[in-house]
């Protein structure tokens, strides 16, 4: 494996990168994807986000994933990255802001879904 994708060397924990990465997948990654795509079927709801509108007017829901794996893993590269220069902002920001986003998005997109 690539040293820059090991946390060997560094300050950081394995388990806790893995728990804090665990959650902002399952908030940001699954959550939000599922309740996005469940959106886009409905036809009284639009994508706010113009980027992500024009990835799945594109390319549908493979242009949904693909903008949120980029996004995802860009964010994981930085906390690498700040891991292995003792940053613990860059550190812990990255899967933080993913998780808190992807609640929240997952719980708007929810009531937006119930209605």
């Amino acid at each position: 494996m690539a040293r820059w994708l090991s946390l060997e060397e560094t300050a950081f924990d394995p388990e806790e990168f893995t728990r804090l990465w665990f959650l902002a997948t399952l908030t940001y990654g699954v959550g939000d994807v599922v309740t996005t795509i469940a959106l886009f079927r409905a036809p009284w709801v639009r994508e706010g986000n113009g980027l992500l509108l024009a990835a799945m007017e594109a390319f549908g829901q493979a242009g949904l994933v693909g903008a949120k794996l980029l996004v995802f893993g860009l964010c994981l590269a930085i906390s690498l990255r700040a891991a292995r220069a003792n940053d613990r902002f860059g550190y812990y920001f990255p899967p933080a802001v993913l998780a808190v986003a992807g609640a929240f998005t997952t719980a708007f997109n929810l009531r937006l879904l119930i209605g």
